[in-house]
């Protein structure tokens, strides 16, 4: 038991400062490394992708506050955006945690590991947008908030990795871009949640202190560390060169994602 509490405390850690380095929730990190613990403690085969998603989703709360108030400090949340974001972000991760519920692990993993390639070559490739982009009206914002929100419900993630390129498309500051993300995040983080946790209600396979999807004691161990290490994360993102970081990380998320495809797929 010390030896998963260590694991998690440790994978808190990480994910925590690269939430706030990168504006993202951590769920690119969590969900894979999640899904190997999860698959190494016995947990029914069929449900460990849904626990691994779920389990992401209640840890990204904490984290996401955390890593909002650093970058307030730092005047680098664009609250406009978020405002027209947030209602179609509620809307579009409820809703999907209803089909991640209904799929089972082998297209949910699958589906994981493609989009998380796709957007790790978006990064890599750096691609500059068009100088006279500019955000779109509410109803534009909204309908892409669903879009983000859906996506990130179905591989539990705080929506950073398409925000912050989103953002960056319309032409909005990088480091606003990732504090306006991790803003972002925390509406995602508590649909998705909800979702999750209604939808593995009463599963009598599921391991013990679990509620729904969310495995408690992974949530609170990954919290508690996340929370401290966000702010150094996002202190960095507002002194470091990020362009060089999110190369590397973008390589990180690939590995990840092949190594939840291989462990689901191989299990």
């Amino acid at each position: 038991m010390i030896i998963w509490i260590v694991s998690y405390l440790l994978l808190g850690v990480v994910t925590g400062f690269l939430a706030g380095l990168f504006g993202i929730g951590g769920g690119a990190v969590m969900v894979p490394v999640l899904t190997v613990m999860f698959v190494a403690q016995g947990f029914a085969p069929d449900y460990v992708v849904h626990l691994a998603l779920g389990t992401s989703m209640a840890a990204i709360v904490p984290t996401s506050i955390a890593s909002l108030r650093a970058h307030n400090k730092h005047r680098a949340v664009l609250w406009p955006a978020v405002r027209g974001l947030a209602p179609g972000i509620v809307v579009g991760t409820f809703a999907a945690t209803f089909l991640a519920a209904w799929l089972s692990p082998q297209p949910l993993a699958i589906f994981f590991c493609l989009f998380m390639t796709y957007v790790a070559v978006q990064m890599i490739l750096n691609r500059k947008p068009d100088p006279a982009r500019e955000l779109p009206g509410l109803a534009g914002l909204s309908t892409v908030g669903g879009g983000i929100g859906g996506v990130s419900a179905l591989v539990a993630i705080g929506g950073g990795t398409m925000t912050v390129p989103f953002l960056v498309w319309c032409n909005v500051r990088l480091q606003t871009a990732i504090g306006t993300s991790a803003a972002v995040g925390l509406p995602i983080a508590l649909a998705g949640s909800m979702g999750y946790v209604l939808n593995g209600w009463g599963n009598a396979t599921l391991p013990a202190y679990t509620i729904g999807f969310v495995y408690w004691p992974a949530v609170l161990m990954m919290a508690a560390a996340s929370f401290l290490t966000a702010p150094l994360g996002a202190k960095l993102a507002h002194s470091l060169p990020v362009a060089t970081l999110k190369k590397l990380f973008a390589a990180l998320v690939i590995l990840l994602a092949l190594q939840m495809l291989r462990t689901v797929l191989t299990y």
